[in-house]
């Protein structure tokens, strides 16, 4: 007989989860990123192109939603001071829902709201979780520089 006991498969399921859940972390925060910033850039750069064609005046709160949604993209990209950047950004979009979406609708299906509202939520569990495992804030825990 053998004095090893088999791992059960919901121990290896475990092992997994814990093995994977930061890097999981890291890709749930790449891709809200990058679909995050589309809307900046398609505010400030025309890209892709916007039905309207027309982007917001410099200064105006649009423009400094897009500036917010392009630079604060950017950092979440990166995983650069991702904790504060997300908070920030989770605050945006709880501000947009309620300016831009809840007047038209209190249903969030038909105010066009249930993107910001997802976005608000997946911020706020960035600014508590961080940056995850494949984050230059990571990086800078590793190397003694502190971070999010």
């Amino acid at each position: 007989m053998s004095s090893t006991t088999p791992v059960s498969s919901e121990a290896r399921l475990a092992a997994l989860a814990a093995e994977w859940a930061p890097r999981l972390l890291s890709v749930l925060r790449v891709v809200a990123a990058l679909l995050f910033m589309e809307h900046g850039t398609q505010k400030l750069f025309g890209f892709p192109p916007s039905a309207s064609g027309a982007g917001p005046a410099a200064f105006s709160l649009v423009w400094f939603a897009a500036v917010l949604e392009f630079v604060g993209g950017l950092l979440l990209l990166a995983g650069l001071f991702t904790r504060p950047v997300a908070f920030v950004l989770a605050g945006e979009m709880a501000f947009a829902y309620w300016i831009a979406h809840a007047p038209r609708s209190p249903f969030p299906v038909l105010n066009g709201g249930d993107g910001a509202i997802l976005y608000c939520f997946i911020f706020l569990y960035l600014a508590a979780a961080g940056g995850g495992a494949w984050s230059l804030d990571h990086g800078r825990r590793r190397n003694g520089a502190g971070g999010g």
